[in-house]
């Protein structure tokens, strides 16, 4: 397999995130697993779970991290959030880039579940790349009420180059 590139914007909310050594992260709607490659790349002691409804997602994730998952420090799965079991208090870190679930419908029992299962100081990092300029302003709001609904403190950060808006909660 030829080797993948991690593109800017991924690269970016990895390192906003600052992942470290010994966390527990989760990463929704895993994809192509170029977020999967940039977090477990800086795990040592720490797992990733990676989710994701698509097949091809979960196959590409798999192919592109197979090291990761060999070393035993990644499981990948094709599941919805809303169907996810994650034992309570385990998790660091939740991460999804581009997963519009959290804006564009009702997601009070995904949240829910979220806030549950992250360690006290845990946070969710929603990352969207910024291709509609005119949609931010719900994309933020409606985000940030989805999470703050279930107790999450909010912030919200924006990056110029690459062009990506960040939504925090944090428990």
């Amino acid at each position: 397999m030829a080797v993948q590139a991690i593109p800017a914007r991924i690269r970016w909310a990895v390192d906003f995130m600052d992942v470290q050594p010994s966390d527990h992260v989760l990463e929704i709607g895993c994809g192509p697993g170029a977020g999967v490659e940039a977090i477990c790349g800086k795990l040592e002691s720490g797992k990733m779970f990676a989710i994701d409804r698509s097949e091809s997602g979960v196959d590409r994730t798999k192919r592109r991290n197979q090291k990761h998952v060999d070393a035993g420090r990644l499981t990948v799965r094709q599941i919805d959030l809303a169907t996810l079991r994650v034992p309570v208090k385990r998790l660091n870190k939740v991460f999804a880039f581009n997963v519009n679930l959290f804006w564009v419908r009702a997601c009070h029992d995904e949240v829910a579940l979220l806030h549950e299962r992250l360690l006290p100081g845990g946070a969710v990092f929603l990352f969207y790349e910024v291709r509609f300029p005119e949609q931010v302003p719900e994309m933020i709001e409606k985000a940030s009420a989805s999470l703050a609904e279930v107790g999450f403190r909010v912030s919200v950060v924006e990056q110029k180059q690459p062009a990506v808006v960040g939504i925090i909660g944090r428990r």
